[in-house]
C-alpha cells in the first residue's frame, strides 16, 4: 500500500545510520511527490453512482456477503439493516419502541448536577435523531421530536433553571414548527395542537 510505503520511508530517513546525502535525496523525492508519501493520506471514497454501478454487477451471494460485512463493521450499519428488514413494515411499532427507549433513558439521567443532565439529554437527542435518520419518515421525525420535548418539559429538576437546556428545547420546537407544514394536512392540525402545548 502506498500509505504504508510512505510511512516506512519517513521512518527510514529519520534513522541516524542513513548517510546525509541519501537523506537529502529521499527528502527531495518526498517533496516532489507529497500525495504518494504523506503518512496521513486517506482513501478516496467512490461516489454513490459508482457504487451503484458496481453493485449491479455483483451476484446475490456477493451482495449478501457485503451486507453482512457492513453489519459487522459498524453498530449503526447493523441497526439500520435491522430497521429495514424487521421494523420498517410496521412504523408505528418502531415509533413506540423508540419512545420506550427514550422513557428508559430519561429515567436513568443523573440529576445530581445540570452538567450530567445536559450531557445525558444531548446523548438522548443524538440517538433519537439517529433512529429518525434510519426511518427517513417525516411523520416519525415530528412525532418523536415532540415526544422528546414533552419529556424534557416535564423533567425534574426543571430545565427552566438552565439556559443551555432551555435553548436546546427551543431549537427543537422551532425545528418541529418548520417540519409540520411538510406533512399531510390532516396530520398538520393534530401536530400543531401538540406543539402549541409545548410553547
Amino acid at each position: 500500500m502506498r500509505i504504508k510505503k510512505g510511512y516506512e520511508i519517513f521512518q527510514f530517513i529519520r534513522s541516524p545510520f542513513l548517510p546525509e546525502d541519501k537523506r537529502k535525496d529521499t527528502r527531495f523525492l518526498i517533496e516532489e511527490n507529497p500525495s504518494i508519501f504523506a503518512p496521513n493520506s486517506k482513501m478516496k471514497a467512490a461516489s454513490l453512482k459508482e457504487i451503484k454501478t458496481e453493485l449491479n454487477h455483483r451476484s446475490p451471494s456477493e451482495l449478501l456477503e457485503l451486507c453482512l460485512r457492513l453489519a459487522k463493521f459498524k453498530k449503526e450499519n447493523k441497526e439500520l439493516l435491522t430497521y429495514i428488514l424487521f421494523e420498517s413494515a410496521d412504523e408505528e411499532s418502531f415509533i413506540q419502541s423508540i419512545k420506550a427507549k427514550v422513557d428508559d433513558d430519561f429515567e436513568t439521567i443523573n440529576i445530581k448536577t445540570f452538567f450530567y443532565i445536559k450531557k445525558s439529554v444531548r446523548k438522548i437527542l443524538r440517538e433519537l435523531k439517529k433512529f429518525i435518520r434510519y426511518s427517513q419518515n417525516k411523520e416519525t421525525e415530528v412525532e418523536l421530536l415532540i415526544y422528546f420535548c414533552q419529556k424534557l418539559k416535564d423533567f425534574q429538576p426543571s430545565i427552566g433553571r438552565n439556559t443551555t437546556l432551555i435553548n436546546l428545547y427551543n431549537r427543537q420546537l422551532e425545528y418541529i414548527k418548520k417540519k409540520i407544514p411538510t406533512l399531510h394536512e390532516d396530520l398538520q392540525y393534530d401536530y400543531n395542537l401538540e406543539l402549541e402545548e409545548l410553547f
